[in-house]
């Protein structure tokens, strides 16, 4: 057994690791698509982009790992089928169930680690990844002078280029404005062509001008005589401008502003805010209940109380006048329509507050559905492997992708769900679990009775059986 054992693990972790990492790289690439505009052309050093991706990767673990599992175990038992290894085993007097004990062991090892990791490392991942993420799409683009455009992407300055060479560097019919708040833009310098460049560590951008002329407008300094102003004209052969750069270096902000989202907190975090969070919502209910008693009292009478109410309200009306039961009616109605503002905004508040707890509460779930997850999906690999004798990343694949399809889509209808309000929040959160373990549990007392369930002439023989019955 120590040798099936030790067979069965080497068969396991190569194409465990192997399609890790493969599924870790297509998701990766899922992420550089869907952000490429956001990230391209704005001047990142190469380790913001490295850090992104890495933080990236460690997010899609939740994705990648149960996808990994369930690929790696329909390639290590089809393998095994397909070089008869499992008829071996199974002439020695050892079953399909005692040869999957071994990977039963390592699949539960694997599933603790993804309780600690998505309890510890991943809140940790998620902050780290969606603060870069958020300061990277804020940020400014390092396409400093776009042709054909007013470019007010340096405080006080406006500066518009006609036309730049392929190298990005030479530029042709600049102008720029430089702002000034009390005189407006008094100052501004024209050239037939420059050259841009950056100093040594990204602080300015320097543009040398060639052929142009600069113009000043200046209020005269005589107080006595007139406000006529003075024109100023210059031309020059060659003049340097330096721009400040630190508006398009890269600004992170405090960490602490996103730790109060549900996908930045641990366990034990997550479950205090739910019960706090339960108790004030339990609160403001009471609350709201006491403040509108007193509006419905006219409610809680009898029913023969309130008829002799309503007689009695009659007969106060008949004997008002009809100014005055104008003013008595408008006055109820004014008073029902303040109840009804009043009942809709603490109703609204109490959806916000309920929908919040929701979240927050799937979340708890989550650090538990992803080792359930990588259990279920591997109940289903093993058996299916052993049952289509095939290895390798041709059907596997295929059969993997509709599963794990299967799961995530249940697990995103369920979730939705969830937050919604339309089911329970365990229920929702576990449902892609409690469709799928029967499904395993199903498998693998196929594979371990021998069934030809994915045998195409079994389905052969059966129909042609009933077909030349028809004909007798």
């Amino acid at each position: 057994m120590k040798k099936i054992h030790l067979l069965l693990l080497k068969s396991f972790i190569r194409p465990f690791v192997s399609t890790l990492f493969i599924v870790m790289f297509v998701l990766l690439m899922l992420f550089l698509f869907k952000y490429i505009d956001d990230l391209i052309g704005k001047g990142f050093a190469w380790y913001i982009i490295l850090e992104l991706m890495m933080y990236n990767s460690a997010t899609n673990v939740a994705m990648a790992l149960p996808l990994s599992v369930l690929l790696s175990t329909i390639m290590t038992y089809g393998a095994l089928g397909e070089n008869y290894e499992l008829v071996a085993i199974k002439a020695a007097g050892i079953s399909l169930r005692r040869a999957m004990y071994p990977m039963i062991i390592v699949v539960s090892v694997l599933s603790i680690a993804a309780f600690f990791f998505s309890d510890y490392m991943l809140p940790i991942a998620n902050l780290k990844y969606y603060s870069l993420l958020y300061d990277a799409r804020k940020q400014k683009s390092a396409d400093l002078l776009p042709e054909m455009i007013f470019s007010s992407s340096f405080p006080g300055y406006t500066i518009r280029v006609t036309k730049k060479d392929p190298d990005g560097q030479r530029l042709y019919g600049i102008i720029i404005y430089k702002k000034n708040e009390e005189t407006n833009n008094t100052e501004v310098t024209m050239a037939h062509e420059g050259t841009m460049f950056r100093t040594m560590g990204d602080k300015f951008l320097v543009l040398k001008l060639k052929d142009g002329v600069n113009y000043v407008e200046s209020k005269s300094d005589g107080a006595n005589y007139d406000l006529r102003q003075r024109f100023t004209r210059f031309r020059f052969k060659e003049m340097e401008q330096k721009f400040p750069l630190d508006a398009f270096k890269i600004s992170r902000t405090d960490e602490n502003e996103f730790k109060s989202a549900s996908q930045m907190m641990n366990l034990r975090q997550l479950k205090f805010f739910v019960d706090s969070s339960q108790k004030a919502t339990d609160a403001a209910v009471m609350l709201n209940y006491k403040l509108i008693t007193p509006y419905i009292k006219y409610f809680n009478l009898p029913a023969k109380s309130k008829v002799k109410y309503i007689a009695a309200d009659k007969d106060v009306l008949k004997s008002m006048k009809i100014a005055d039961q104008q003013m008595a009616l408008s006055s109820a109605a004014s008073e029902v329509r303040s109840v009804k503002d009043f009942l809709k905004n603490r109703a609204d508040k109490y959806s916000n507050d309920a929908s919040t707890i929701r979240r927050y509460d799937s979340e708890v779930q989550k650090k538990y559905t992803l080792s359930a997850a990588c259990i279920a999906l591997f109940l289903i690999g093993a058996p299916l492997g052993a049952i289509i004798r095939k290895g390798g990343l041709g059907l596997p694949v295929v059969i993997s992708v509709i599963f794990f399809l299967i799961y995530y889509i249940i697990s995103t209808i369920g979730e939705k769900s969830v937050k919604a309000g339309n089911v329970n929040t365990v229920f929702g959160m576990w449902v892609a679990i409690i469709v799928l373990t029967p499904i395993g549990l199903f498998l693998s007392y196929k594979a371990a009775t021998d069934s030809v369930i994915f045998d195409m002439e079994a389905y052969k023989r059966y129909f042609n059986k009933i077909f030349k019955r028809k004909d007798a």
